[in-house]
């Protein structure tokens, strides 16, 4: 375990590099104009695949034990239910209200 937080900065540009190309596929999707259900789908997905990255790299969940990661990616999506539960009425009214 050691060992992998001593491997230096290229894990970090790895996965920086990879938090790039999700970022210009997530501009590339909006710019091609597809359908609100499939760009709505493909933008929370590749959040979620963003968030991943830097919650096991960046964060170094993924040189922890399994059950800190729990401890940690089990309250967030918790509080991402409890969120969406208490703003996603609202915010789909607006959506209605357009």
């Amino acid at each position: 375990m050691a060992d992998e937080h001593h491997r230096g900065y290229r894990i970090y540009a790895i996965t920086w590099f990879w938090l790039l190309v999700i970022t210009l596929l997530e501009v590339a999707i909006v710019l091609v104009g597809v359908p609100r259900a499939v760009l709505v789908t493909a933008l929370v997905v590749l959040a979620l695949m963003k968030a991943a990255l830097i919650m096991a790299y960046f964060m170094h969940l993924a040189y922890e034990r399994l059950t800190l990661v729990y401890a940690v990616v089990v309250p967030m999506a918790l509080l991402a239910v409890v969120m969406f539960a208490f703003i996603g009425p609202d915010a789909l009214s607006v959506h209605r209200m357009r």
